[in-house]
């Protein structure tokens, strides 16, 4: 195994291993408020900032947890505002955001780019970079190096990356680093070409036993949580009853510890396709084409802007003008 130095004395303060009891920091005496549920302040609801810690503690307390994407300032503002406990900087911003074919060209700057919007407006939830495509496959110290990346320039709480039994060693190098990973098992993007597209997976027992497998090598490993996508319902309910590590489903059924969906998904912003696991809360898109099309109307008839959004000066001022 390559050199990878000790983590810095502030982040083994910061995090403790991800398998570390829970409800509890260390040399804290008192448990954790559950996220999201805070504490009242004049009359307000305090929320404290989220750490994997915490997204352990809702499993632990039978709470379920959320998750949604996040690639920009606004949309991190709301979310969090919202009360999610999880914002996913996904490398999916590539097919939602950047208009790519796939997630594959997505760049480490392009993350970077896109997490430290997202941190910047989201103070409270657990703010996760997307290791892309090839940048923690090719070595150890490669994989150490992005990810940290992702925390002291992005400013992210913890990273998460794509496989299980060939990662596991990867995994666990970053994790001493000192860096929280979560996993990503089942339907996995960035292998897309491997998998034969966009298909359910562990559909047969051999497949099914290898994702279970794969489940409790990353928790071997010290990931804080594992991503189950596109995998049977009850396979995902016997993997998250095995696991002490929460788990967190999109298209693997109810049974999860939690639930995630891609953002552009939930809100109709993604025309290419919609996957069958998604729910469409609103459809903004209609919305959207709806006031773009008002717009133009109103420019092209003169109508856009009336004098209420023109700005004006006096007339003796304006007489005193020579033309």
């Amino acid at each position: 195994m390559e050199h990878h130095g000790q983590a810095p004395a502030y982040r083994r303060q910061a995090w403790p291993h991800p398998n570390a009891p829970v409800g509890r920091h260390p040399g804290q005496s008192r448990s954790l408020p559950l996220p999201g549920r805070g504490i009242l302040k004049e009359g307000e609801m305090e929320r404290k900032k989220i750490t994997p810690v915490d997204i352990q503690a809702l499993k632990a307390a039978g709470k379920k947890i959320t998750m949604l994407t996040a690639y920009d300032y606004p949309t991190a503002l709301l979310e969090d505002r919202a009360g999610i406990d999880i914002l996913l900087v996904g490398d999916s911003v590539g097919m939602t955001v950047l208009g790519y074919e796939n997630t594959l060209p997505v760049t480490m700057d392009e993350m970077i780019h896109h997490t430290k919007a997202v941190t910047r407006g989201a103070k409270v939830a657990l703010v996760i970079g997307d290791m892309p495509f090839m940048s923690y496959n090719t070595s150890e110290r490669d994989a150490i190096v992005n990810a940290g990346r992702f925390m002291k320039e992005g400013g992210a709480d913890a990273v998460k990356l794509e496989g299980g039994a060939s990662v596991r060693d990867i995994v666990r190098a970053i994790v001493k680093a000192g860096i929280p990973v979560m996993g990503h098992l089942g339907l996995t993007p960035q292998t897309i070409s491997m998998l034969g597209g966009f298909k359910v997976q562990g559909k047969d027992a051999k497949a099914a036993q290898k994702i279970i497998d794969d489940a409790l090598m990353l928790e071997d490993a010290g990931v804080f949580s594992v991503i189950l996508e596109a995998i049977p319902a009850p396979i995902a309910k016997r993997i998250t009853e095995r696991l002490t590590v929460p788990t967190i489903g999109i298209g693997a059924g109810i049974h999860c510890d939690g639930q995630v969906l891609v953002v552009h998904d939930m809100l109709g912003l993604f025309d290419r396709f919609t996957p069958k696991f998604v729910k469409r809360y609103v459809n903004l898109s209609e919305l959207m084409l709806k006031a773009f099309g008002s717009f133009r109307e109103e420019v092209s008839k003169g109508e856009f802007p009336t004098d209420q959004h023109s700005f004006h000066i006096d007339e003796k001022e304006l007489s005193k003008m020579s033309s």
